[in-house]
């Protein structure tokens, strides 16, 4: 490992270990059935620490935390294959160790360590909504498309400057907002597969780690494409001018 991707995944490692130890944490502490207030609760829990290593590491790795971020910075154009394999690689294992250190300290897995799962007879208002696996990945898809899509125009565009781990840390918080009830709101695989490790419970497992990736990729899709569009509009104004 050279010396200059080495900070990079250990940065990754950390973040992520990070993330799932608070935010998955805070789930587990939580708990199911305490309405707004605990969600909200969740959300800031997993928006501050995105935030706060973000803004500690951004400059180091850029502060992915999240495969599926990599996956769209990569899909961007803006990183090598080599480099978001080791980011993956780092996250997913920052994910499966702050799980288990969550597990340890928490003397066991029955609190279920903020495990991401689809609602069940969830009352909303007069009724009861049941989150099919199939709804479930459309929104695990488009919570991921949101972040990585802020990601891209903040901090790999660099239109947010400095605030760019703010956008991040607030997309992220109010994404747990409006799909934790539904989804758990997970929309990252290491923060799904570190408590599926840790509690042996692997229910959904295809939904929670691939959906991120698609809503990644759409991401990316757009993202470029828009940037493309700007450019064109760019060089079409500058070529009108001297005519003019």
């Amino acid at each position: 490992m050279s010396n200059r991707i080495a900070p990079k995944l250990l940065a990754e490692f950390i973040g992520t270990f990070a993330l799932i130890f608070i935010g998955a944490g805070a789930g587990a502490v939580v708990g199911d059935g305490v309405g707004l207030p605990g969600l909200i609760a969740i959300a800031f829990a997993h928006g501050l620490t995105v935030m706060a290593f973000a803004f500690a590491y951004g400059s180091v790795s850029g502060g992915h935390f999240n495969p599926s971020v990599t996956v769209g910075v990569l899909a961007a154009g803006a990183m090598s294959a080599g480099e978001a394999f080791g980011y993956i690689v780092s996250q997913l294992i920052g994910g499966v160790a702050g799980a288990l250190l969550l597990k340890t300290v928490l003397g066991g897995a029955a609190t279920g360590l903020g495990m991401p799962a689809l609602a069940h007879n969830l009352a909303l208002g007069a009724t009861t909504l049941t989150v099919t696996p199939w709804a479930g990945f459309v929104i695990e898809a488009v919570l991921a498309f949101f972040l990585v899509t802020v990601v891209l125009t903040t901090a790999v565009a660099g239109r947010a400057g400095n605030l760019a781990p703010l956008a991040i840390g607030m997309t992220l918080t109010l994404n747990i907002i409006m799909g934790g009830a539904l989804t758990g709101a997970a929309f990252n695989p290491a923060r799904a597969l570190g408590p599926m490790v840790a509690t042996g419970n692997f229910s959904d497992a295809w939904l929670y780690l691939s959906a991120p990736i698609v809503g990644a990729i759409v991401a990316a899709i757009l993202h470029t494409s828009l940037v493309r569009l700007a450019h064109e509009g760019m060089a079409a104004a500058a070529a009108r001018t001297p005519a003019e």
